[in-house]
């Protein structure tokens, strides 16, 4: 359901693998996926993380629809959560999560790509919070990661009409980095990873961090910031860094 394959480069190829449903986000995948990420980040050998899905034509569109008509107030709000906690810890993962995002990326196919750090869309791909269409909003973090990322304008129009946005468009607005031909979309998205896993591992780390902090007040996150610029001053990584840049050298980074 979740296949799990990382290579030389420390780079983690997660793939959800249910083409048959269009990789649709089962109860069942959803536990598969936290589960995949609980063991990525204590893996000392991942330095990356790239999520994708099976196939051609999906990287996750949506959920399973059969399952919201056995919801109610209570029941739907503990599903919402179990999805958000998921995501949550996707978007706290402390080495860089890129999605590579081929095909229908719709609902909490979207939100799992926002969740993820950096997304790489292939040329086919396609984005969509359509919820109300079916007298639903998004539920696992849309409505609040979506304007973070590309204003609460655009997000609104997103989520209120449930409109398709094509992987071009998706780039003009900011909802993507990068938009390749689908051929090339995971070793683009793997090359991205292989960029920064060459960077300093705690660096990475106190960056992601800070940026994810940055949702606050700008007191809150400069005083954040300040304390893990701290942080990453007392490693032996910034000592090796320097060191490297002084000499003209690439550095060799460990993680301390």
């Amino acid at each position: 359901m979740i296949r799990y394959e990382t290579d030389a480069d420390g780079i983690l190829l997660l793939t959800i693998d249910r083409a048959s449903k269009l990789n649709a986000l089962s109860v069942e995948v959803m536990d598969a996926l936290g589960e995949a990420f609980v063991r990525a980040e204590a893996d000392e050998a991942v330095r990356a993380v790239v999520l994708t899905g099976a196939g051609e034509k999906a990287f996750v569109a949506g959920a399973d629809i059969g399952q919201f008509t056995r919801l109610d107030g209570l029941t739907g709000e503990a599903f919402a959560r179990r999805g958000q906690a998921v995501f949550a810890r996707i978007e706290r993962m402390p080495k860089v999560v890129i999605a590579a995002v081929n095909g229908f990326a719709l609902g909490g196919g979207c939100e799992l790509a926002l969740a993820c750090h950096l997304r790489v869309a292939a040329e086919n791909a396609v984005f969509a919070q359509p919820e109300v269409n079916l007298g639903l909003i998004p539920g696992y973090g849309g409505t609040q990661r979506l304007p973070r990322l590309v204003g609460r304008g655009i997000a609104l129009e997103m989520i209120l009409t449930g409109d398709r946005v094509a992987a071009q468009r998706a780039y003009e607005i900011g909802l993507v980095n990068l938009v390749v031909p689908q051929a090339q979309l995971v070793d683009a998205a793997k090359g991205l990873a292989k960029k920064i896993a060459t960077k300093a591992p705690r660096a990475v780390e106190l960056a992601l961090r800070a940026v994810l902090a940055s949702d606050g007040t700008m007191a809150d996150g400069l005083a954040h910031e300040a304390a893990l610029f701290g942080l990453s001053t007392g490693t032996e990584d910034l000592q090796e860094g320097a060191k490297a840049f002084l000499e003209k050298r690439p550095a060799a980074f460990t993680g301390r």
